[in-house]
């Protein structure tokens, strides 16, 4: 498969009629419309100008993933820290195992800095044998920068079932990415997992 279809895999879906609002800064939207009583709420929901700033002057990122973990039920949750040296390499090389059957979840830990986060999705295409057999795409919101009372946040996925039988065992390929609605992709990365009859 060319680079180009693999791309095309990860490309998130578009609405119809839908245009990304113009940007603006934290403080252009605290001081939006300040009489404006539902706008007024609107803000406070996002967290807009409450409490102090945890961004880093010297870090340009706007969304850092920090952490994702694989969450099945009845077990410890599978966790990696992607703010350690070779996280990226450790998800491609190691596989997550899942039991046939089982009901997981993925979930992410993520902090934002410097601006409002529009649109934060993730994709995931899942492969075995390089043959694409599925596609998934999760809206994951938008979000104001952290602060020291709320240093991150974490959004659990949809939950899932894991394939189950002869045919569905084995190893499967997968690309991830974390894109918003600038087109701007936070994180990229190749993982991989095996379905397995047990533990």
């Amino acid at each position: 498969m060319s680079g180009n279809a693999a791309e095309d895999d990860l490309t998130p879906t578009k609405t119809e009629g839908y245009k990304v609002g113009e940007k603006k800064t934290v403080e252009e939207y605290s001081k939006l419309d300040q009489n404006d009583e539902s706008l007024a709420r609107w803000k406070k929901s996002l967290g807009l100008g409450t409490g102090d700033t945890v961004s880093d002057a010297s870090d340009p990122r706007k969304a850092i993933i920090l952490s994702l973990a694989l969450e099945v039920e009845g077990r410890d949750d599978i966790r990696v820290d992607l703010t350690q040296p070779g996280a990226l390499e450790q998800l491609k090389n190691k596989p997550f195992t899942i039991k046939e059957a089982a009901k997981f979840r993925m979930k992410a830990k993520f902090k934002v800095q410097h601006e409002v986060l529009s649109g934060l999705k993730y994709l995931q295409v899942v492969k075995r044998k390089g043959i694409r057999v599925a596609k998934d795409e999760e809206m994951i919101g938008s979000y104001p920068p952290n602060t020291k009372d709320q240093p991150f946040y974490e959004k659990k996925f949809a939950a899932e079932e894991a394939p189950s039988g002869m045919m569905a065992r084995g190893h499967y390929d997968a690309v991830s990415k974390f894109i918003d609605d600038d087109d701007h992709t936070h994180l990229k990365f190749e993982w991989s997992f095996d379905i397995t009859k047990a533990w």
